[in-house]
């Protein structure tokens, strides 16, 4: 009984010394060997390990890619436009030995926070290089990409790697807005009084040139006109001196007659003349006396 006693004593120890030696590598991370606190193996392949029970144990750290999120901080850009960022940060720890090294025991809280300041300063760096006008157009892809390779080389010695670095938002802070919607306001007045004027020198040039070309018109149609009143005063003239020859005694009583109309209108001056007058040939009877 007691020799059966001490056998499953000692399969239950042998037991517990089994499964506490073996612990199993998950896909999702890597695993460090520690004994008395340095590294004596590294595990990255996924699957089942062994260590040496009490002696050594076992550090597991996320193998994933994982996010940073950088809290907003204030730039300043070449034309001291300050600026307020928002940034974040993909990354996975690449060197697990070197990460332990880095961080001792803090683990990837500590590594997140050093990686923070990273981001931070080599955010400042890059956009305080560049003007606002920059940060704010298409260019930010590239300033992106200086943030990432400058991180790289300051992550690389904690034994992580930074996969992309990205802007988030980029807004003037609060207290400069109203300043900046001001001077947009202004700008925007200053160009439209600038298009306004433009559009008024355009209606001048218009109006000038159409009051121009009135002139030109009215003006030919005046010499036109005197051009055809002459020819139909020749016209005339011809007619009547044709007239005049052909019947004198017609050309007389032509005269006379336009000699009345234009004697005898109302509000003419007054005229005193003896009712025997030659004016009055034609008035008296229905041939002018022969002369």
């Amino acid at each position: 009984m007691n020799r059966s006693m001490y056998l499953v004593g000692l399969v239950v120890v042998a037991i517990g010394i089994i499964s506490s030696s073996l612990f199993i590598v998950d896909e999702r991370e890597k695993a460090l060997v520690l004994q008395f606190g340095r590294v004596v193996d590294v595990k990255e392949d996924p699957g089942l390990a062994f260590k040496i029970p009490l002696i050594q144990e076992v550090v597991r750290y996320d193998d994933r890619i994982l996010s940073r999120d950088v809290d907003p901080l204030e730039v300043t850009p070449l034309d001291d436009r300050r600026l307020v960022v928002d940034a974040f940060a993909r990354y996975r720890i690449a060197d697990v030995n070197q990460f332990r090294q880095a961080v001792g025991t803090g683990g990837e809280a500590t590594a997140a926070r050093r990686l923070d300041s990273i981001l931070r300063a080599e955010t400042r760096e890059v956009l305080g290089s560049v003007s606002s006008n920059d940060i704010l157009s298409s260019d930010r892809a590239a300033l992106m990409l200086r943030i990432r390779n400058a991180a790289i080389q300051e992550a690389r010695g904690l034994g992580l790697e930074v996969i992309d670095v990205r802007l988030k938002r980029t807004d003037l802070p609060r207290e400069n807005l109203d300043a900046t919607f001001g001077r947009m306001r202004a700008e925007r007045e200053r160009e439209a009084t600038d298009e306004r004027a433009r559009g008024q020198e355009a209606a001048q040039r218009i109006r000038a040139q159409a009051d121009r070309t009135v002139v030109e018109l009215v003006s030919d149609a005046k010499r036109q006109s005197e051009i055809i009143r002459g020819e139909a005063d020749a016209t005339r003239s011809a007619i009547f001196a044709e007239a005049y020859g052909g019947d004198q005694e017609f050309f007389r009583f032509y005269r006379s007659l336009e000699a009345y109309r234009g004697a005898l209108l109302e509000n003419n001056s007054t005229m005193v003349m003896s009712p025997d007058s030659e004016f009055f040939d034609y008035l008296k009877s229905d041939t002018a006396t022969q002369r």
